[in-house]
């Protein structure tokens, strides 16, 4: 397996979902680094299950073990390493699940690859990784408000149908973290928890699409041809459990436009800057960032685990009848937020390392 990521900055994360614990090595923060770590244990808490009725059951205190790296509040330059141990385990409820393949799930091609899968809770294949990600992102956040006072932030554009009422992209964390969704749109989330309450009660799911914005991103980070930085923002969010879907800028609706249309013209703002009248590149042109607000959107399928009635196959081949319990969320997107935010850090602040190597002076 590939359970590493990154360049410079690069993580290593292990552990399985109802193993004895989620842990993750964080190389490449250069020494002398301030880190809070009460902004590390934040953005777990925000991650952690059992938030709300619209994520899973699973009571997770996750909180962080610091093992190394860090000395009087700051980086070493050693290796960060975190330990966050597995606490409400239930492997019995995935017994009936070992011998059969859940449709849409990993359960299948996991098999098939290694011979062998660890079926409580899917293993390696399950979300509960991400703890390790939300933890190192929140250290590469800190990098990155030290480094160019970079902020990221995103929220829930869309579940199933339901769609945000409003496209502009000067929403807080406040906002976002005032609805039980992380929609900052009052009537929107409101709209979008009815929708869950019937999803839920009808034991399916559903999926959504997150909206991420990077503000105060330089000019220069990318490093063209094969390390774009639109392609290693994809290539982070598609390494999320449940990605389909990525969109900078305008995305697949720029298709249905004319290039006059979708060119962002340059202007210089009122202290001198250059800046594009548009953003229709998201933020970045030629796989560079521009000095414009990074823009993109993921999509997450339904949560492929529902407790409804489905049929499938066993690992001899036999159809059988699987109604799947455990406990799981009816929407990821809601509890996805940070793991986007912490992937698109992770990837600002490799980028910004990197950028560091490309001149003499």
């Amino acid at each position: 397996m590939y359970n590493s990521f990154g360049n410079i900055l690069r993580i290593t994360t292990f552990g399985e979902s109802h193993g004895k614990m989620i842990g993750v090595v964080i190389d490449g923060i250069p020494a002398g680094l301030k880190i809070d770590t009460s902004l590390v244990q934040a953005e777990l808490n925000r991650r952690r299950p059992g938030q709300n009725a619209y994520t899973t059951p699973r009571q997770e205190g996750d909180q962080a073990e610091w093992v190394s790296g860090i000395f009087r509040g700051k980086s070493t330059g050693a290796p960060i390493t975190l330990l966050v141990p597995n606490q409400d385990t239930r492997p019995e409820d995935y017994s009936e699940m070992e011998d059969i393949f859940r449709p849409s799930h990993a359960d299948y091609t996991y098999w098939e690859k290694y011979g062998i899968r660890d079926h409580r809770g899917s293993g390696r294949a399950s979300a509960r990784e991400t703890l390790a990600r939300v933890a190192a992102g929140a250290i590469a956040g800190q990098l990155l408000l030290t480094i160019a006072s970079v902020e990221v932030l995103a929220w829930v554009q869309s579940i199933g149908p339901i769609q945000i009422n409003s496209e502009k992209d000067s929403y807080t964390l406040k906002e976002v973290e005032g609805s039980p969704v992380r929609c900052p749109d009052k009537e929107s989330s409101d709209y979008m928890c009815t929708y869950l309450d019937s999803i839920k009660g009808k034991g399916d799911s559903t999926g959504g699409i997150i909206r991420c914005v990077s503000r105060g991103v330089p000019v220069g980070w990318g490093e063209p041809v094969y390390l774009k930085l639109s392609a290693a923002l994809a290539q982070a969010m598609f390494s999320l459990p449940a990605v389909k879907g990525f969109e900078l800028g305008s995305g697949f609706a720029g298709t249905q436009m004319t290039g006059s249309q979708h060119n962002d013209s340059f202007i210089k703002d009122d202290t001198g800057k250059t800046r594009t009248e548009t953003n229709h590149s998201g933020g970045i042109q030629g796989g560079i960032s521009n000095g414009e607000i990074i823009d993109f959107r993921v999509g997450f399928k339904p949560v492929s685990t529902i407790s409804q009635t489905q049929q499938t196959l066993n690992k001899s081949g036999q159809e059988v009848i699987l109604e799947a319990k455990g406990r799981h969320d009816p929407c990821v997107v809601p509890r996805a937020v940070p793991l986007v935010e912490a992937m698109t850090r992770l990837v600002l602040a490799d980028f910004a390392l990197l950028n560091l190597s490309r001149k003499v002076i």
